[in-house]
């Protein structure tokens, strides 16, 4: 068989094979409309199946004999063909990647629909499906590395070598190594520990925020003027931070007012607990106005409590409780705000205050 029959089949061959894979995509995008892993197929792994179906066909129908039969030829035929076999093994690598990509987007699309008492735990398992295929997706591309690497011949021959002096060469890789993989087994540590969750609220370094992306190696904190705090995983493993969602996302928010001794307290809880009813950042739980302390100043400590849903929705019932009270105060009970007093010798001896204190 002549030479240009050999492209011409080898060409024949690719076009099919791409046409092949066009019809299966077509499918699988009216399968998606019902069926969601289709969807997720499509849209994952539609390039790769592409790069698959391309290198794999060329790799089978090609032979350096193709190129012609001298020896000049036939080497860069041979070169020609180990490119592309190591080209097979990427896009193999990348649609298995994405392929599980494409399953576990499954699953997380299902979990973040997840909401009341149960979006605790879903959260969880969501934040530990990510980390897990980081993990995987790095140990994949290790073997396919190591694969493409041993397909050589020269490198085959050398396997040995290297296998006499990987334990030196491991140990130094580890100590070179040894923030990058502290970080790593921190970032399980905190997924499978359930210390940390995707869109938990912390508060860290005095900042208060919600965790927007954990890696194996850091974490991306968004803060509430949106603003991002990057810290590595390991900082969470070290240091102490506050977690309001460890348990639930349920809040307690408290209001502190410092008013004079003159302050009605039975009229000031009434006035809260209507005001709360009203208010759709109350969750209907808890709530209470109590006096908590006498300042050194002379002034009464007023703590209010309410419960919210959430810490955005607290702190927002605390701003408007707060400018309620405060309002309230000022219209109708103008004696209880605050003031300091001073006793003087004139005003113990009951003498009126006139003209800066000279009579």
């Amino acid at each position: 068989m002549s030479s240009t029959a050999h492209w011409l089949i080898l060409a024949g061959s690719i076009a099919g094979a791409i046409l092949l894979v066009e019809l299966a995509r077509r499918m699988l995008v009216r399968a998606g409309r019902k069926w969601d892993l289709a969807r997720h197929l499509v849209e994952r792994c539609t390039w790769p199946m592409f790069a698959v179906a391309a290198t794999l066909t060329f790799s089978l129908g090609f032979i350096p004999s193709m190129l012609g039969i001298s020896r000049e030829e036939l080497a860069v035929g041979a070169m020609i063909e180990r490119v592309v076999e190591v080209a097979s093994i990427a896009a193999l690598t990348w649609l298995i990647i994405q392929a599980s990509y494409a399953f576990t987007d499954l699953i997380m699309d299902r979990l973040v629909q997840v909401e009341g008492e149960r979006n605790r735990r879903a959260r969880r398992i969501l934040t530990q499906i990510g980390l897990v295929r980081r993990v995987a997706t790095a140990a994949v591309i290790i073997i396919a590395f190591g694969v493409m690497l041993f397909s050589f011949p020269q490198v085959r021959a050398l396997g040995a070598g290297l296998l006499a002096s990987a334990g030196i060469a491991g140990a130094i890789i580890g100590i070179a190594a040894q923030p990058t993989l502290g970080n790593m087994v921190a970032g399980l540590q905190l997924a499978f520990s359930d210390a940390l969750r995707l869109d938990d609220v912390v508060v860290v370094e005095e900042e208060w925020g919600r965790i927007e992306e954990l890696t194996l190696t850091y974490v991306v904190l968004r803060l509430w003027d949106e603003r991002r705090l990057v810290l590595p995983v390991s900082y969470f493993t070290q240091n102490p931070f506050e977690n309001w969602t460890r348990h639930g996302s349920r809040v307690v928010a408290a209001v502190y007012l410092r008013v004079d001794w003159a302050v009605p307290v039975d009229k000031l809880r009434e006035e809260l607990y209507r005001f709360i009813q009203d208010s759709p950042l109350w969750d209907q739980k808890d709530w209470t106005l109590q006096v908590t302390d006498v300042l050194p100043n002379g002034l009464v400590e007023l703590r209010g409590l309410m419960s919210a849903a959430d810490s955005a929705s607290a702190w927002d019932l605390k701003c408007d409780v707060r400018e309620h009270l405060v309002t309230y105060i000022r219209e109708n009970y103008p004696d209880a705000l605050p003031r300091f007093r001073i006793e003087t010798p004139e005003s113990r001896a009951g003498v009126p205050w006139r003209n800066g204190g000279r009579g």
